[in-house]
C-alpha cells in the first residue's frame, strides 16, 4: 500500500535497514503477530524476520512476548521516532568526538578549480566564502532568481566586519531590494547585466570575488520543472590561480570605470 511504502521509506532515511523498516510497518499494521504474520505482511523472508525483529527489539522499537510461537508487538510510532531521534543525536555526538581526535590535513582549496552541480550547494559555498570576508566583496547578480536566502545576511555581516561590499544588479527594483537588505553596501545598476547571453544551455547567474582571492561564478539553466531553474558553479579559493587572477583584473576595471563615470 502507498502509505505503508512511504512510511517504510521514511524509516529507511532515518537509519533503519529495508527489512527493519518493512517489519516495523507490518507490526504497526497488525498490532501484534508472529514471525509468520510479519513475513506475510512485510514480504520479508521468514528466515530473516527473526534477526531483523531482534535488532528492532534491541533498539527499543519492538516488544517480545516469550510464548510459543513467539509474539511481537511494535511500540507506538511516536515512541519509535523518539528512539530514532535519540539514536541520531547520539551518533552525531559520537562522530563529533571522533573527529576531534583526528589530525586534520591542511586544506588545499587554494589549488585548482572546483565544480558544484547542486543549487543548494552553490548557496552554501557562497555563504562559506562570504563568512571569511574581511576586506572586500564584489558581487554581480545577473539573474535575480539566483539570489538565495542568507546571502544578503552574509553581505551585511561582511560590512559589519569592515569589508567594502560592492554589488552590481541589473535593475532598479533589484537594487532597492539589495540596498534595503544590505544598507552599508555600494549597490549599482549595471547596464550590461540587464541582457546577458546564453552559452549552450546556461546563462550568467552570479559572480563573486571575496578578498581579491576567492572567486565563484554560477550559470543558470532551465530544469525539468516548469518555471524552475537550476544553478551550477565553479569556484577557486586561490589568488595564484589564473581564473581568480583574470576575474580580479576584470572586476577592478569595472570599479575604476564606475568611479570615472561618477
Amino acid at each position: 500500500m502507498p502509505n505503508e511504502s512511504a512510511a517504510a521509506d521514511a524509516l529507511i532515511r532515518l537509519g533503519l535497514t529495508e527489512y527493519e523498516a518493512k517489519c516495523f510497518v507490518a507490526l504497526t499494521r497488525v498490532g501484534q503477530g508472529t514471525a509468520k504474520d510479519i513475513s506475510r505482511l512485510s514480504e520479508v523472508p521468514r528466515s530473516r524476520v527473526y534477526d531483523t525483529v531482534e535488532r528492532l527489539h534491541q533498539r527499543g522499537m519492538v516488544d517480545v512476548q516469550q510464548s510459543e510461537p513467539r509474539q511481537y508487538r511494535a511500540v507506538s510510532a511516536g515512541d519509535a521516532l523518539e528512539r530514532l531521534r535519540q539514536d541520531y543525536e547520539d551518533g552525531i555526538e559520537a562522530a563529533e568526538d571522533a573527529f576531534e581526535t583526528i589530525e586534520v590535513a591542511e586544506r588545499k582549496n587554494d589549488r585548482g578549480m572546483w565544480a558544484i552541480s547542486n543549487s543548494d550547494h552553490v548557496g552554501d559555498r557562497m555563504k562559506t566564502l562570504l563568512d571569511d570576508a574581511t576586506e572586500h566583496v564584489h558581487f554581480l547578480l545577473a539573474d535575480k532568481t539566483a539570489l538565495q536566502d542568507g546571502v544578503t545576511d552574509r553581505l551585511t555581516a561582511a560590512c559589519d566586519r569592515g569589508a567594502t561590499v560592492v554589488v552590481e544588479v541589473p535593475s532598479e527594483p533589484v537594487r532597492g531590494r539589495v540596498q534595503e537588505a544590505v544598507p552599508d553596501a555600494r549597490v549599482e545598476i549595471s547596464e550590461g547585466l540587464r541582457e546577458t547571453h546564453r552559452v549552450v544551455e546556461k546563462w550568467p547567474g552570479q559572480l563573486m570575488m571575496v578578498d581579491h582571492r576567492a572567486v565563484l561564478a554560477t550559470g543558470v539553466e532551465k530544469s525539468d520543472l516548469p518555471g524552475i531553474t537550476k544553478e551550477t558553479a565553479v569556484w577557486s579559493n586561490g589568488h595564484n590561480h589564473g581564473f581568480a587572477a583574470w576575474v580580479r583584473e576584470l572586476l577592478h576595471d569595472r570599479i575604476d570605470e564606475s568611479a570615472r563615470a561618477e
